[in-house]
């Protein structure tokens, strides 16, 4: 297959250009950038250097898949003439990822230029949404922090052995800010340093409210709060729900019924692992998993979920190659297998 990136000069979509790389059924063809156009892949990236490409400021010849790895809005205004033609397309950017246009338009501060694909748009969260993406020609792959959040919740939810009021503490590296510069990415800010932000709504946030509703019989209140530390790759979310009272899932046998529920939730999902410690980002490093610990605070009855990914792949470029495979009958695993690099 004959694949595009639109704005390989990202983290996003560099990254893209390595897993597709490897990929035995996918050719990087054509890649845009709007600060490298004219040059060659190989001196904007040496690591990239095997793509022998010059990066254009449009896509250029025939193409059977497109990812854009645009930020917001702009995304959106290059992915629709794509979708035009009848192209396949994976929009890593938040510009497909809402259903309704007016919350697009509170969120992101202008209207969306055409709606009609807000409806078309398929959420790619594989591990939800298999059956959707195999048939779909729009994903809006997932954000990262909703990747790690949602992952790490939607069993619970799903059963419904929390309660709709839930805390979301998420913790991410820098590489998630992209590569514009800006005061709260600079390195003297950064180093030995741990910010929250977003406390007054953070853009992720009606993304996780309505994937979580998607998957509640009843309304989610979430509390989400994200933090920024001094790496460079990776999130680490601790969620918090309080266990309903009635039912099994109290007592002091509880932890190991509710991670018995994540087991057979997540039996078949080949990037999702249950696992018997704390995880750590660094044990996601550079691969596309990821890990969960549920475990009960039986002191106050409350669901702790520990929930870790790599921010660029499987909350990026990972998750996109991901659904492509989905998308196209490949085995779903395709070109990323790769383990973590530790430490």
């Amino acid at each position: 297959m004959r694949a595009g990136i639109i704005n390989i000069t990202g983290y996003a979509g560099s990254e893209l250009a390595r897993i597709l790389h490897s990929h035995p059924e996918v050719e990087i063809t054509s890649v845009t950038g709007r600060s490298a156009a004219g040059q060659k892949v190989k001196d904007v990236f040496p690591h990239l250097s095997s793509l022998d490409l010059a990066i254009t400021p449009e896509l250029e010849g025939s193409l059977d898949i497109v990812f854009s790895a645009l930020p917001q809005v702009a995304s959106a205004e290059a992915s629709i003439p794509v979708l035009n033609q009848g192209i396949k397309l994976i929009d890593i950017s938040a510009d497909f990822r809402l259903k309704n246009a007016g919350e697009y338009k509170e969120w992101y501060g202008v209207p969306h230029p055409d709606p009609s694909y807000l409806e078309e748009a398929v959420y790619g969260l594989p591990e939800l949404r298999s059956k959707e993406i195999k048939s779909a020609r729009l994903i809006a792959n997932p954000g990262c922090y909703p990747t790690s959040a949602i992952l790490g919740l939607a069993p619970a939810i799903s059963e419904g052995i929390i309660e709709p009021d839930i805390i979301i503490d998420s913790k991410s590296g820098i590489s998630g800010a992209g590569r514009s510069l800006s005061m709260t990415t600079h390195f003297s800010e950064v180093n030995e340093n741990t910010m929250a932000y977003g406390l007054g709504g953070h853009r992720h946030l009606p993304e996780i409210t309505q994937e979580l509703n998607f998957l509640s019989y009843e309304k989610t209140s979430i509390t989400f709060v994200p933090h920024l530390v001094p790496m460079t790759r990776g999130i680490l979310s601790a969620c918090y729900g309080k266990l309903r009272p009635s039912g099994s899932w109290n007592g002091p046998d509880a932890g190991q019924r509710i991670r018995d529920l994540y087991e057979d939730f997540y039996a078949k999902s080949a990037f999702v692992d249950i696992t018997a410690q704390p995880p750590q980002t660094k044990q996601t490093l550079g691969n596309n998993k990821c890990l969960i610990y549920p475990t009960v605070d039986t002191r106050t009855g409350r669901l702790v979920v520990i929930s870790c990914i790599d921010n660029l792949v499987k909350g990026a470029a990972g998750q996109a190659v991901q659904n492509m495979n989905l998308m196209c009958q490949f085995p779903e695993n395709t070109a990323l297998d790769a383990l973590a690099v530790y430490p």
